[in-house]
């Protein structure tokens, strides 16, 4: 095991092959040595830039709205920490989406690691994708409805806390949504639900889409309707991938056994 695999720890075992206990064991606790290495050293370049991370969710709201209020002594120091700890989350997806990949699929050929670098890095541009579109077009939208909904009734101050876990919760929950392809690749390609399938269900889609963003952080008409429209775009994507990627049942491949070899 050599190159640069090797030095990741990347197993390469026969498909036959089974590994012990200890030897998953081992293969995990590598895969976790990497990750939180991994994190804890993004987690640590990106803190010396917390003020920029700071002003970058801070954008989004209009600038009589950023005088953030901190009702503790801990507020500040706490909230720096969860917005460069989401930070560096963010940056080191790939990695950590690779070192999961990697132990839950131990046996790499070549053929196999190219394949996990695309599942990885799609995986990882449709999550960032994700949090992209919800912080250009999804939040600014939203704060200004939800804050201008008030009109003059009501003097808005913010607090820190409450705001910056509102724009990561919503970020990451869009990131979360745009990964609606993969999931639906992963059934297809298990044989549990076919393209067929997903076409019809588009009305259910429909409701599940409406559902989802609708109760995503922001809750109003403009938002939900910004959400609901990649969401839908992406189940397309997703069938057209079912469709493409898609295997037949299990029970329809003759994987089960038959009558003769249950008797025997």
């Amino acid at each position: 095991m050599g190159g640069l695999f090797g030095r990741l720890g990347v197993s390469r075992v026969a498909p036959d092959d089974e590994l012990s206990v200890v030897e998953h064991l081992t293969e995990l606790r590598t895969r976790l040595f990497i990750a939180v290495g991994t994190l804890a050293a993004a987690f640590a370049i990106l803190y010396v830039f917390n003020e920029w991370l700071l002003d970058v969710l801070l954008e989004p709201l209009a600038p009589e709205y950023r005088s953030l209020l901190a009702l503790s002594p801990t507020e500040p120091f706490l909230v720096i920490l969860k917005v460069v700890f989401g930070a560096a989350v963010l940056v080191t997806l790939p990695i950590l989406l690779y070192q999961l990949y990697a132990y839950v699929v131990p046996a790499i050929g070549r053929q196999t690691r190219r394949r996990m670098l695309v599942v990885v890095g799609g995986v990882s541009l449709l999550f960032i994708g994700g949090v992209l579109f919800v912080y250009f077009l999804v939040l600014p939208v939203a704060l200004q409805w939800l804050l201008g909904f008030a009109g003059n009734d009501f003097e808005v101050a913010l607090r820190a806390n409450e705001y910056f876990s509102f724009a990561l919760t919503i970020m990451f929950a869009g990131g979360l949504v745009f990964e609606v392809p993969v999931a639906m690749l992963v059934l297809a390609r298990l044989g549990l639900v076919s393209a067929e399938q997903f076409r019809r269900g588009w009305r259910v889609a429909i409701v599940v889409i409406a559902f989802v963003a609708a109760i995503l952080p922001g809750g109003d008409p403009v938002s939900m309707i910004l959400l609901m429209i990649p969401q839908l775009i992406l189940y397309a994507v997703g069938i057209w991938l079912a469709s493409v990627f898609g295997r037949p049942a299990p029970w329809s491949r003759g994987d089960a056994p038959g009558p003769s070899e249950t008797a025997a």
